[in-house]
């Protein structure tokens, strides 16, 4: 795998301090009129002055230009300013003496140094950017480990190892979403001089296709940030900037103002659709989760691809529509891997609690896929009989009304009584803080069709033992 140029870490501590806090020396926290200083410098501030930079290139395109503005050099206005609009004057807080201090000139501590985590929130509302991960090195970029793919010996198992095997993300679109991620991380460490941008989910859980958009996962701190107020801070800071000086190479970024907000924009270099959220933390752990159970049985991924690819073809995997997400996809294709009267995966969260614990520190996630050896299953079926598995359970055995699905159980167990699982016509738990990822299913009528397709699906599949008959595998190759 390649977990350490994409995630990064701190180097090892020695012995004497491994046992100790992950952060523990108090950081210096922005004042508010630092983070006031910190927006109007996305109008009006020099970053030539705020921090000294080399030009940033950016795969074959011209390096990144820094230039300063004619407008703003040294304390005195220039007769141009009068002009200007109010907006683009400098601006005086408090006292007409003080010089705006500029975020970018904040020195972040040498790399053996560590951070405590103060409380989240003063008497008033000010986003905390700077309580973050500490200081690393990059590591060179690591490419998976290579496994032996199952048998075909069936018409319906070849069709769907040759899908997997036209279709699975290539080693060179991984290293076109880590140049992009490498480049950003460099771009917005210019607001946050400490946080780190980590990618995250299908580029690198390793149920990926060629298509697959990249996630990204901005940290500035090891602990929740409230979503609705300092994400969204945080994010209007990071758009603007996308859109002030990296628009030569990004295009199209949108701030979305969802329950979990985001950035969304395209790069242009490797056109690649990003999406960027904030402090998602769960989503970096349960992408190595899934990482190890995606290599752990050499018939994982060629069914995860081949029924993402079904889902998609019948709509039915779109969460913004009402629909499933890729993630409870995947999270059911694990279940039903599980519950098999000859399972094919075990629990890892039961198997290896401390490797797969919430407790793990961030920065040793990444070394839990490497820690656990391949998984030897007595259950012998090919890929065709376990696709045909998959879509009976869900149609005629699997209890909507009163199970949840649960890989962090193996198991399927009955509903919780929370809010968060009543009404919902689909529950699929979090492995990791147990919210119900199949909460955008939430109208009967898209729920009618999802099971409705599960059923439809299995008896033409069943009668024809061909995948051409619930997916056209020759168009799905070509929409890689």
């Amino acid at each position: 795998m390649f977990p350490n140029s994409i995630l990064g870490r701190p180097p090892f501590t020695p012995n004497h301090q491994q046992h100790s806090n992950f952060f523990n020396l108090s950081p210096t926290v922005y004042s508010h009129q630092q983070l006031i200083d910190a927006q109007f410098n996305f109008q009006n501030a020099d970053l030539s002055r705020a921090v000294s930079l080399q030009q940033l290139t950016y795969g074959n395109v011209s390096p990144i230009q820094t230039s300063t503005s004619p407008l703003f050099r040294g304390r005195k206005r220039l007769s141009d300013e009068k002009n200007l609009p109010l907006d683009g004057k400098r601006q005086r807080f408090h006292s007409p003496h003080q010089e705006p201090t500029v975020v970018n000139q904040i020195v972040p501590l040498s790399g053996e140094r560590r951070y405590s985590m103060p409380p989240l929130f003063h008497t008033h509302y000010v986003p905390d950017t700077v309580r973050c991960v500490p200081p690393f090195r990059e590591i060179p970029f690591l490419e998976p480990r290579e496994i032996t793919l199952p048998e075909a010996k069936d018409k319906l198992s070849q069709q769907i190892l040759e899908l997997f095997e036209t279709c699975q993300q290539q080693i060179s679109d991984l290293k076109k979403k880590e140049l992009c991620r490498t480049q950003l991380q460099r771009e917005i460490q210019l607001l946050f001089p400490q946080s780190r941008l980590f990618l995250v989910g299908s580029s690198l859980n390793g149920f990926g296709t060629r298509s697959s958009d990249g996630d990204l996962c901005l940290v500035v701190k090891e602990e929740p940030v409230n979503q609705k107020t300092e994400a969204r801070h945080i994010l209007t800071l990071v758009h603007k900037h996308f859109c002030t000086r990296l628009s030569g190479y990004i295009e199209r970024p949108q701030l979305i103002r969802a329950k979990v907000p985001i950035v969304k924009f395209r790069d242009k270099v490797s056109c690649v659709e990003f999406d960027l959220n904030v402090n998602n933390i769960v989503g970096i752990r349960n992408t190595f989760l899934l990482r190890t159970y995606a290599y752990l049985e050499n018939r994982v991924r060629p069914l995860v691809l081949v029924i993402k690819k079904w889902a998609s073809h019948h709509q039915i995997n779109d969460a913004s529509r009402g629909t499933l997400s890729s993630y409870s996809l995947v999270l059911m294709v694990l279940h039903y891997l599980q519950t098999l009267p000859e399972p094919i995966l075990p629990s890892l969260q039961k198997i290896y609690p401390e490797s797969f614990s919430p407790a793990v520190q961030l920065h040793l996630v990444h070394q839990a896929p490497c820690n656990v050896p391949p998984y030897l299953s007595k259950n012998e079926s090919n890929l065709g009989d376990l696709l045909l598995g998959f879509l009976k359970y869900y149609a005629t055995e699997f209890d909507w009304n009163s199970q949840m699905i649960s890989v962090r159980e193996a198991k399927a167990i009955p509903r919780p009584d929370g809010i968060e699982w009543r009404n919902k016509y689909i529950c699929v738990e979090e492995p990791f803080d147990g919210t119900n990822t199949a909460r955008a299913v939430h109208e009967k009528q898209k729920f009618d069709m999802i099971k409705d397709q599960f059923l439809k699906s299995w008896h033409r599949l069943k009668n024809k033992r061909d995948l051409n008959s619930i997916l056209p595998v020759r168009a799905a190759i070509q929409k890689r």
